[in-house]
């Protein structure tokens, strides 16, 4: 079957879109990636979503306008990557705005913009879309959802095999080898924290707007790193709580930079600063797999938009020490296409009941079948 998988995660940058071919048992399948393509959003479309991503009001028909116009831009996205229609089920994360892990009694909640049964119509296509409730409704985090699927399309190896995502957060699947006592242990995950997000704003304020993002970490590593306030943030709440855990915006945006910045000194250079945060990005991944109660991973397969600052990569293999990091490229999987890929198969496993929530990492009650499927409405009559 052929399946277009769509993604814009916490960075909204634009959305990765990836066709794909999926035949087989659904816990194993056989995969080739058909076609890939990224389409950036228009620089306003950007500015809104991550202006509402960071609490700004708007009103009831602002929002209305906005899930219209995001939706619409989804659609683009499908037809630059497919531009001949092959596709047969469409799988759409949509945009997150708002992420409430469960806490306590409370149970969590996660709002992901998308018009489905729109882009159903603007497709001519099935979609499969807001993936994250069912497991919300079932106590878990709703999030992360991509290591059931690296889990499905990646082989183990002789060790514990890890996957990061470097996207505007920074979020780990940690697979178990094939044999020996840990080869009936669960698969793991967990957002660890800020990968690009803090990284992202900064440059934009310090740039005056100029600027969205630090090409190649070459800004960060012209600065100094201030190793003694780092080690005080590793030992924030958030990043030493046990997982299921998950996170986004809400705890890692603008307000979160404001005090960072402000406990690096009004007087600090944007180099110093951005040298800093680079540094905190790499090491909360470090911190999270140097943890003794966690398995050491033998390798580390890295994507998303932070492979690209070199600054960050080498912080990372700096700071991992005992595992090698290498390029989620060198397994056929592109930077960009992780995700897209990953929600593809989710729309897929949908189609084939196929449950694609993992409680071992969300903290969910039970395994399910995640999204929502709207169809094209019928033509003529």
């Amino acid at each position: 079957m052929r399946v277009l998988g769509l993604m814009s995660g916490t960075s909204a940058d634009g959305v990765d879109a990836v066709l794909v071919s999926l035949e087989g048992r659904p816990a194993r399948p056989r995969w080739r990636i058909l076609a890939s393509a990224h389409t950036p959003y228009p620089a306003d479309l950007r500015e809104r979503l991550v202006a509402v991503g960071q609490g700004v009001p708007l009103d009831a028909e602002a929002l209305l306008h906005l899930a219209e116009e995001l939706t619409e831009h989804q659609a683009l996205a499908a037809r630059a990557c497919d531009s001949e229609g092959r596709a047969e089920l469409v799988g759409c994360h949509g945009q997150t705005l708002w992420h409430r892990p469960p806490e306590g009694e409370r149970r969590g909640a996660s709002w992901q913009l998308l018009q489905g049964p729109l882009l159903a119509e603007l497709l001519g296509t099935p979609v499969v879309f807001d993936f994250r409730s069912i497991d919300l409704a079932l106590g878990g985090h709703g999030a992360p959802l991509v290591p059931a699927t690296d889990a499905a399309l990646l082989g183990r190896i002789g060790g514990w095999r890890a996957l990061l995502n470097l996207g505007g957060i920074a979020n780990l699947t940690l697979l178990p080898p094939p044999a020996g006592p840990d080869r009936k242990a669960p698969v793991l995950g967990w957002d660890c924290g800020p990968a690009n997000t803090l990284l992202d704003l900064a440059v934009a304020r310090f740039s005056g707007g100029r600027l969205s993002f630090d090409a190649d970490g070459a800004w960060a590593r012209q600065g100094r790193i201030d190793e003694g306030r780092l080690q005080q943030w590793l030992r924030e709440p958030y990043l030493q709580a046990a997982p299921p855990k998950s996170t986004g915006r809400e705890l890692f945006g603008a307000a979160d930079l404001d005090r960072r910045l402000a406990e690096l000194g009004d007087g600090v250079e944007p180099a110093d600063a951005l040298a800093t945060l680079t540094a905190f990005s790499a090491a909360v991944v470090g911190q999270d797999l140097a943890r003794p109660q966690r398995p050491r991973p033998l390798e580390l397969l890295v994507a998303g938009g932070g492979t690209r600052n070199g600054f960050l990569m080498e912080q990372l293999r700096r700071r991992c020490h005992g595992t090698a990091v290498l390029p989620l490229a060198s397994q056929g999987i592109a930077d960009d296409q992780r995700e897209a890929l990953a929600f593809a198969l989710l729309a897929w496993w949908r189609h084939r009941g196929h449950p694609g929530s993992l409680p071992s990492v969300t903290g969910a009650r039970r395994a399910a079948v995640l999204g929502v499927t709207a169809l094209p409405p019928p033509s003529g009559g």
